[in-house]
Parts: C-alpha cells; sequence; structure tokens
C-alpha cells in the first residue's frame, strides 16, 4: 500500500497535466509545431527607460507608459496624426529629425502595448541583469557610435560620397534588430514566418530581405561540431539548433561584424546568441535569447519577448521606387565636379600671374 500511494499520486499530477500538454500543438515527429506566421509586436524596448524602476508593471501603469510612446525618442508633428501636410515642404534641412519627420502615423505600426510576456506587463525585454540594462564595458563608447549611426540616418548630416556611407537599413541591406540573432520589434513589419521540419528550422523575416535557415541536430554538441569556419562570418550569424525536451534552441556565432551598426546591441566576433522557443499555448510561443560576448560585456545577459499568431507575411519592396541612392551619387559626383573646376580655376589663375 506504501509504494502504491506514491504512483497514485504520479499519475494524478500527469493526468493534471495532461489537458495543458493537449493544447500545444504538435508536429507529426511529436515536437511542439511552431510553424506558422507570427509577431513580436510590442513598444517595449530592449533596455529598461531610467523612469521605469521596475521590470513588471499593472496594465493601468503599461497604458500609461505605452501613451507616452514617441518615433526614435523624438515627438515631431507629423507622428500619431492621419498625414503629413503636403503644403509645409520638406522638414528644415539638418535638423536633429530631419529624417523622422519623412514618416507619418500611416507609416508606422509598432503596435500599441507593451509587451504581455509570462501573464506579465514589461517594461523591458531584459530581464537579467535585474536593472534591465545590457552589462557593457563601455556605454560610453557605445553610446558615441550609436549618436554617429543616428544622426547620419535622422539628420542627413553626413559626407555620402559612395553607396556604403547610408547604414545597412536605409540601403536595404540588413535590419540586425528584427532578423537577429535576438529577434527584436520596431516600428513596423514585425512579422516572422516559421517553418519547422524534421532537420531544419526556417524563420523568414517580414523586415528586409533576411531569411534564416538553421539544420537541426540531436544534441548540441552534435550541431556545435557543425559550426562552419570562423572566417565566415554571415549576415545573423552561422546558426545550429536542437531541441532540449519542447524547447527549441539555436545558437549563433560569427555574426557579421557590420551587422552591429544597425542592431539594437553591439558583438563582437566572439559573441554567441542562443535563442529558445517554447511553444506554450496554441496561441504564444515564449522566446528568450541570451547574448555571451566576455569581449564586450561584464557578464552574460538575457531577454525575454513573446511571439503571437499574425495572419501573413507582406512583401517588404524596400527599394521599389527608391531614387533616392540615385540622388545621392549624382549629388556628391557633381560636388566633385565643381571641387575639381574651381582647383583648376585656381591654378589657371595662379598659372597667369
Amino acid at each position: 500500500m506504501r509504494m502504491l500511494k506514491p504512483a497514485l499520486t504520479a499519475l494524478a499530477v500527469a493526468i493534471m497535466a495532461a489537458p495543458a500538454l493537449a493544447q500545444v500543438p504538435r508536429a507529426p515527429d511529436g515536437k511542439p509545431d511552431l510553424n506558422g506566421v507570427w509577431t513580436n509586436i510590442s513598444l517595449t524596448p530592449l533596455e529598461r527607460a531610467p523612469e521605469n524602476k521596475a521590470l513588471v508593471v499593472s496594465e493601468a501603469e503599461a497604458e500609461k507608459i505605452a501613451s507616452r510612446f514617441t518615433v526614435g525618442g523624438i515627438k515631431e508633428e507629423g507622428y500619431k496624426s492621419t498625414y503629413s501636410d503636403p503644403t509645409k515642404g520638406a522638414p528644415p534641412k539638418g535638423g536633429d529629425d530631419f529624417g523622422v519627420q519623412a514618416y507619418d502615423s500611416f507609416w508606422w505600426d509598432p503596435g500599441t502595448k507593451l509587451a504581455f510576456v509570462k501573464g506579465e506587463w514589461r517594461t523591458s525585454n531584459i530581464v537579467d541583469p535585474p536593472n534591465g540594462l545590457m552589462p557593457l564595458k563601455d556605454r560610453e563608447a557605445d553610446a558615441k557610435k550609436r549618436k554617429m549611426r543616428r544622426e547620419v540616418y535622422e539628420t542627413g548630416k553626413a559626407d555620402y560620397d559612395g553607396p556604403e556611407v547610408p547604414t545597412l537599413g536605409e540601403r536595404c541591406v540588413m535590419f540586425g534588430s528584427k532578423a537577429g540573432p535576438g529577434m527584436q520589434p520596431g516600428g513596423y513589419n514585425n512579422n516572422y514566418q516559421f517553418t519547422q521540419t524534421a532537420d531544419h528550422f526556417v524563420i523568414q523575416v517580414e523586415m528586409g530581405p533576411d531569411t534564416r535557415i538553421v539544420p537541426i541536430f540531436a544534441t548540441a554538441d552534435e550541431a556545435r561540431k557543425h559550426h562552419k569556419p570562423a572566417t565566415l562570418a554571415p549576415w545573423t550569424g552561422d546558426s545550429v539548433g536542437w531541441w532540449e525536451g519542447d524547447t527549441f534552441v539555436m545558437e549563433s556565432i560569427n555574426v557579421k561584424p557590420l551587422q552591429a551598426e544597425n542592431h539594437s546591441f553591439p558583438l563582437s566576433s566572439k559573441g554567441v546568441v542562443t535563442e529558445r522557443f517554447t511553444r506554450t499555448s496554441d496561441k504564444d510561443v515564449f522566446y528568450e535569447f541570451i547574448v555571451n560576448d566576455p569581449e564586450l560585456y561584464t557578464r552574460p545577459w538575457r531577454a525575454e519577448l513573446a511571439f503571437s499568431p499574425s495572419k501573413a507575411i507582406y512583401e517588404y519592396a524596400c527599394h521599389e521606387g527608391n531614387y533616392g541612392m540615385i540622388g545621392i551619387l549624382a549629388g556628391a559626383r557633381e560636388k566633385d565636379r565643381r571641387a575639381a573646376a574651381k582647383s583648376a580655376k585656381v591654378k589657371t589663375v595662379k598659372g597667369g600671374q
């Protein structure tokens, strides 16, 4: 009888747990089914703002924080209006919000709420360290780099001599914060399509041309043996995957260093990002990523987000009808011609003397 009681207790626990497990859709191989179109849309930033002391807030406080949202931290006239007034002309040249004022509410779709993760309203995606901040070794240097990139994009104050001066996002090459590793929401195009097979996991990113194709292996050790040579540094990194119970794990190394300029957090060539996907219900995928980069950070750090079902992936025709690059290069070459003509004129005058 004594041996029977523990067995009955275990059976009772299993029976009670069964309905919850049954709610998670399963693939033909028995693994949780991650297939589908998902979104991680939210107004929650990667790092916690100074005015928000707690990670978790009430729904009322979450609504209050969301109401203060601005585009790029700049309160400009066009945002949250129905349109930008075409009679007012272009924004003042060189203004700090020159680039941001190219958009109004028609173009932005960052959501209206903070992230709702594990039944909680969150003020930052970073959960560890507890202060919600990246444990950077040199935060000042990182801030300077970000300020320079922001000025290039938002003000146009840059020497656009060639096609590689604009940021990766402006050139439609790479949108690191969306594609990852470490996938995060942004101003629009926050949809993803997950395609899961027995041996591969594919993530099609709505924002830009990025598609992550990740081979799946039986164990972590086996997966790591199949990382590519360090001389290869692809966009979104060299990723391999494996299952740990009901959680799909992806490990990415050798992320192309240039990607850092368009990512919400920096990575060195030694950085490793581990992403974990756990299907918790028919309408939720819990997503977390851990960044381990001893070259840039004092310790590993972790972020948590959630994916919910979405309807479709839309084409992101980033350069369709875009004459900006042609204008940039034409303007740069005109500056070259004027400079050459001025130099020739000076030489002629001096020669005549």
